[in-house]
């Protein structure tokens, strides 16, 4: 089985057994767990063979020291069934779950030139509102002819490109000379 398959069966059995702010603080547990992952050592240690689970459990929890049981019984069932290496994408799932709990989602705003901090959070009101949900952009300048809006969790992508509608104004143009 693919490591999304089994993050979202993990994510699915922890999210039936906890509060909203249980799971805030899941995902800021997992959230760190995932960035040790980065770490070429931390991730030798995790997913060595030749180191106990015992040992790799004792490992993590003094990682994150929390006393909170479900935490503890989770990371042990993780590691007692060989899933260490998919810790990074329970994280992910996790936060797409706290996302739509919270019904807040992160998104791109993608352009060829830095947004204006005040248009941006105009943007996000707008998007927001179209959306029913409530919605942070980062901006990110690229090289693109336009603008366009990327929500991933949400699967949404908002596009004005503006060598499109120059392709489009010819093209009506076009039309209404024949």
């Amino acid at each position: 089985m693919s490591g999304e398959v089994i993050a979202k069966k993990y994510v699915k059995a922890l999210v039936s057994s906890v509060d909203l702010s249980e799971l805030e603080n899941l995902s800021i547990i997992f959230d760190s767990l995932s960035k040790a992952f980065k770490n070429s050592k931390f991730k030798d240690i995790i997913l060595s063979p030749e180191i106990d689970k015992v040992k790799k459990e004792n490992f993590l929890l003094s990682i994150i020291d929390s006393k909170n049981s479900k935490v503890q019984n989770l990371l042990k069932l993780i590691v007692q069934n060989g899933r260490s290496s998919d810790i990074p994408e329970i994280s992910k799932v996790l936060n797409h779950e706290l996302a739509i709990k919270k019904n807040e989602f992160d998104g791109s705003l993608i352009s060829n030139q830095k947004i204006e901090d005040s248009d941006l959070k105009d943007i996000e009101q707008k998007v927001s509102k179209k959306l029913n949900s409530t919605i942070h952009l980062n901006n990110i300048v690229k090289d693109y002819n336009g603008l366009k809006v990327e929500i991933d969790d949400l699967g949404v992508e908002i596009a004005l490109s503006t060598d499109r509608l120059k392709s489009q104004l010819v093209d009506h143009v076009l039309k209404a000379i024949n």
